[in-house]
């Protein structure tokens, strides 16, 4: 193992660099490599932090009691002599230092409630004085609301639709926007509390809230996703215009095709496959990956870049996208349709017959799409039933394309990526937007043939770019922590499998573990708890490797339309060939860690709001079936009760502790199980259960159960007298449960 430093040392380094403090930076700092010596290093970081001489905010450490050199402030009233103050957005603990905000010319007019990023410098000879420096102002800072308006004699109230929300808003007379009961509002905090509710103003009336198109908008205005493009954007976006050849690279000649979902709304990479003629390299493949060259349109710093870049990508919603740039782009002059031409960044990889790859070369051309393809048909046409339109690219596009992805397999499965089996549910909407069904996306070999030539057109960008010396963002997904792989063994364990322990971890060593449960009762529950171990991915100029797809050198390349950082990539490649004034400009390499921090926030901002509507379509869904019975399996175990997900439909409910059993159950938050004080039942993740749909608020997605029955018998009965869940467990009784960690009851 490395040599760690001390804690002084790290110490030190921390208060010298501290815009370069997460773990990552330290870990470089420090020459530590390797799965153990970082594992002792975060645990040496985290007892540093027990002991308050380092605080940990966002990835970062810092000396504690001090803010980072670039942060978010929120902006208090002027004083007397008109200067302005800020506090930190976000601070922990009490007496939060004052900071003292210097105006330049040329700052935008800045008012209290404002929240805005700004560099800190510190004042010499007072501990904890700064002075800050405007970067960019964020907006305000006024607490908002979504909800259904009741009104009322003097005004109304609101009725918050978050889950968990149970605070009512008051909103005055005169503060309403005339909004209808039952209407669904968004509204600000508009003054202090009166009879114990805030006070809140009306800011936009949304119709109403069981409306066709309601679902997908209330998760729009509750994440703060912008869904309308300023006037300066759409006029930009209006005067471009198609591409000619130019210097571009003729690739009209090549079949290039895309094959996307059935009900796709961009198009952005299209791929061909024709067979090595090299003897040297016999069964082998050039792998031509095009894609859209939105770099060409949304220029550094245009009014497009700057909307692109505050977005960071589209999101999408079973009725409708909010898409990262307006449509004439993204769905017309960037898209790569059928029999157009259309400037595009390409790649042609050469692979050999085992599907590694030999050599790549980037170009940027000007190609023509011989067909608009989705999934279906062309698994079809593999399979044997051809549509007429395919018959002609049988032999020059779809046959090559599965040969070489036969290819792109094996060396797949000798890089061992993660092969969780998680599948997708889809909604199906009426034109009214009503849910007619639940179902779960089929899997294709043709899904599956993209997905494996874009992670390698994607490999191969990074590897260009490093070769060229050129910043980039990088794709960044990190090991497990020590701390969920040890979630993740109990779980295995108590299920009747092992993971490998006392060793450097590797997706290898957790396929085997998804083998072992393949096929058993135990499957979901492995693959669930498995996903849960995992880190959440996430962009970085610093690369550190993507531990989920096995590979060192990885970045996002293949879908500018959609993803911002894609489009930094690919000004990344234009300014390391050359190919034209519209690469990276300096702002863009200066605020690269900026960018990657606003994307991957962005990023989850869209996913919690993809989730949360999928979740009230399927309360929706279900809303009609209150009363009926269902089979599911436990997903989650906490003290106030258990998460069922649903066979069905995948949707997730709660069953409240109340409804769980007549008796106290003592919570194990290590086993993440309850047992039963009296009956020794023990429930946790993996358990099947028969449960009873107790209520279903498709406003808030929240779906409340009734538990029935457990592994296929009824609940046992506790002892006469010993019901209830007012009393705690019999001292016999927890020292029994203490010495459990079983997951779920074996039989």
């Amino acid at each position: 193992m490395d040599q760690l430093p001390s804690k002084d040392q790290i110490r030190q380094w921390i208060t010298d660099n501290p815009g370069l403090a997460s773990k990552r930076d330290i870990a470089k700092a420090f020459s530590i490599k390797g799965g153990p010596a970082r594992i002792e290093l975060k645990r040496l970081l985290k007892e540093m932090e027990q002991e308050g001489g380092i605080q940990k905010r966002k990835r970062q450490f810092r000396e504690a009691g001090t803010l980072p050199p670039v942060s978010i402030l929120r902006l208090l009233p002027p004083d007397a002599a008109g200067d302005l103050f800020a506090r930190p957005n976000e601070w922990e603990g009490e007496d939060a230092p004052l900071i003292h905000v210097i105006a330049r010319t040329g700052d935008p007019a800045l008012g209290q409630g404002d929240r805005i990023l700004a560099r800190l410098e510190k004042v010499e000879g007072e501990a904890h004085a700064y002075e800050a420096r405007l970067i960019r102002k964020l907006g305000t800072s006024a607490i908002r609301v979504l909800g259904i308006f009741r009104r009322g004699h003097e005004g109304g109230r609101i009725l918050p639709i978050d889950k968990g929300a149970d605070k009512e808003w008051r909103v005055p007379p005169g503060l309403t926007l005339e909004a209808e009961d039952g209407e669904l509002v968004e509204a600000e905090q508009a003054g202090p509390k009166r009879m114990g509710l805030p006070s809140a103003r009306i800011v936009a009336r949304l119709g109403d809230p069981s409306g066709p198109k309601a679902v997908s908008l209330i998760a729009i205005h509750q994440h703060g996703i912008p869904d309308q493009f300023p006037e300066a954007v759409l006029a930009e976006a209006d005067r471009a215009e198609p591409v000619t050849l130019g210097d571009r690279e003729d690739l009209r000649h090549l079949d290039l095709v895309t094959i996307d979902p059935v009900d796709a709304r961009d198009r952005d990479d299209a791929v061909l496959a024709t067979p090595d003629t090299d003897p040297g390299n016999a069964g082998g493949f050039h792998l031509w990956v095009a894609i859209a060259d939105v770099a060409h349109y949304v220029t550094p710093g245009s009014a497009l870049d700057r909307e692109a870049r505050k977005r960071g990508n589209s999101t999408y919603f079973p009725d409708r996208v909010v898409p990262m740039l307006p449509d004439v782009l993204s769905g017309d002059l960037c898209s790569l349709h059928e029999a157009v031409d259309r400037p595009c960044m390409a790649v042609c990889i050469t692979i050999d017959a085992q599907g590694s790859k030999r050599g790549h070369r980037f170009t940027r051309g000007l190609m023509r799409s011989r067909g608009s393809l989705h999934y279906g048909q062309v698994q079809a046409a593999i399979d044997g039933a051809v549509e007429p339109k395919l018959e002609p690219l049988m032999d020059s596009v779809i046959r090559p394309l599965y040969a070489a992805y036969a290819a792109l397999k094996h060396a797949r499965a000798v890089r061992q990526p993660l092969e969780l089996d998680l599948p997708e549910r889809k909604i199906i909407l009426s034109d009214e937007g009503k849910v007619l069904s639940v179902a779960f996306r089929e899997r294709f070999d043709a899904h599956k043939l993209i997905e494996e030539a874009m992670v390698l057109a994607n490999v191969c960008a990074a590897e260009e770019l490093i070769r060229l010396k050129r910043p980039l963002l990088f794709r960044i997904h990190e090991e497990p922590s020590q701390e969920k792989l040890d979630a993740l063994r109990e779980v295995a364990e108590a299920s009747g499998f092992t993971l490998a322990k006392g060793q450097v971890l590797k997706t290898a060593h957790l396929n085997r573990l998804l083998a072992q449960a393949e096929g058993t009762d135990q499957d979901e529950l492995i693959n669930i708890t498995t996903l849960r171990s995992m880190t959440q991915a996430y962009y970085s100029p610093q690369n550190f490797g993507h531990f989920g797809l096995a590979l060192r050198n990885y970045a996002h390349f293949t879908s500018p339309i959609r993803r911002y950082s894609d489009l930094i990539v690919h000004r990344a490649l234009i300014d390391g060939h050359g190919w034209g004034a519209d690469g990276l400009s300096a702002w863009d390499v200066e605020s690269l860690d900026e960018t990657a921090k606003l994307i991957s926030d962005s990023e989850r901002r869209s996913m919690a709001a993809e989730r949360d509507t999928i979740d009230r379509y399927l309360a929706s869904y279900l809303s009609d079936r209150v009363g009926q019975t269902f089979t599911g399996r436990v997903s989650g175990v906490q003290k106030f009760g258990l998460f069922v997900k649903l066979d069905e439909t995948g949707a997730d409910g709660l069953v409240p502790i109340r409804e769980v059993g007549r008796e106290f159950f003592f919570f194990d938050a290590d086993s993440q199980t309850l047992t039963g004080a009296d009956t020794g039942l023990t429930i946790g993740p993996g358990a099947r259960v028969t449960v009873r749909l107790a209520e279903a608020v498709p406003v808030t997605g929240g779906l409340l159960l009734e538990l029935i029955e457990i592994d296929g018998g009824a609940l046992p009965a506790p002892k006469r007298g010993k019901a209830g869940h007012g009393r705690g467990p019999r001292k016999p009784a927890r020292a029994a449960i203490a010495k459990r960690k079983v997951v779920r009851k074996r039989r």
